[in-house]
């Protein structure tokens, strides 16, 4: 089952955001079916680890603790179009795999993993995926004016080569309002993404059992 997209508003939001991360790539001069998939292959083959040194991912009961309970996808190649909205301009071209988690209600969640060729290019990576997240508040914003949106820090984690959290609420002008917490973590030269989210505030997200969630993420790496 797929995940679900909880508020219209972030389904246009995902769309538009992987329309204009498109443009920006063919602008850099490496075009999806061509130059990109070529470097990928090549980075595959020349930086991706053996098969049993692969990074592990997030089981369902490792997530937030939900009423429902969690059901976890496969872990899937490719770049997850749910973190389009805020990561779709932001994100390099890399061998990425991730997994969906959902659960019977409006509230999901994502972990995406990537495998550099060095620390210096994980921590490059990350650095990069902290800064479009404390931007993508005022993003959406000039983007979508009839969306308001608030960003906000949520520290790091003492884990590996360290964890940070993010907090993301999103309202429009019907009234739908939207909470997302995003987790960037490092382990060497291997990043880990974890966004959770559902509809409602930062009342209603559970910010310490996401940190450990997020830093779980990091620990299970390898």
């Amino acid at each position: 089952m797929p995940i679900r997209t909880r508020v219209a508003a972030l389904a246009a939001l995902t769309a538009a955001a992987l329309a204009v991360g498109a443009a920006a790539t063919a602008q850099a001069g490496a075009a999806p079916g061509g130059t990109a998939q070529k470097n990928a292959s090549v980075q595959k083959n020349a930086s991706a680890p053996k098969k049993a040194d692969a990074p592990r991912f997030l089981a369902a009961s490792e997530l937030p603790p939900h009423p429902t309970g969690w059901t976890a996808g496969p872990v899937t190649d490719g770049f997850p179009e749910q973190l389009a909205y805020c990561l779709g301009e932001g994100v390099p071209a890399y061998d990425y795999r991730h997994r969906l988690f959902h659960t019977e209600l409006d509230t999901s969640a994502v972990q995406v993993t990537v495998v550099t060729g060095s620390a210096a290019k994980g921590k490059a990576l990350a650095d990069r995926l902290n800064k479009e997240i404390r931007t993508c508040a005022a993003r959406l914003e000039r983007l979508y004016p009839e969306i308001e949106a608030e960003g906000r820090f949520f520290g790091t984690l003492p884990v590996e080569e360290g964890a940070t959290v993010h907090g993301l609420h999103t309202e429009t002008s019907y009234g739908a309002t939207d909470v997302n917490l995003l987790s960037v973590g490092r382990d060497g030269r291997t990043v880990t993404v974890v966004g959770w989210g559902q509809m409602g505030d930062f009342d209603d997200a559970p910010l310490a059992a996401f940190k450990k969630t997020a830093k779980k993420a990091v620990t299970k790496l390898y």
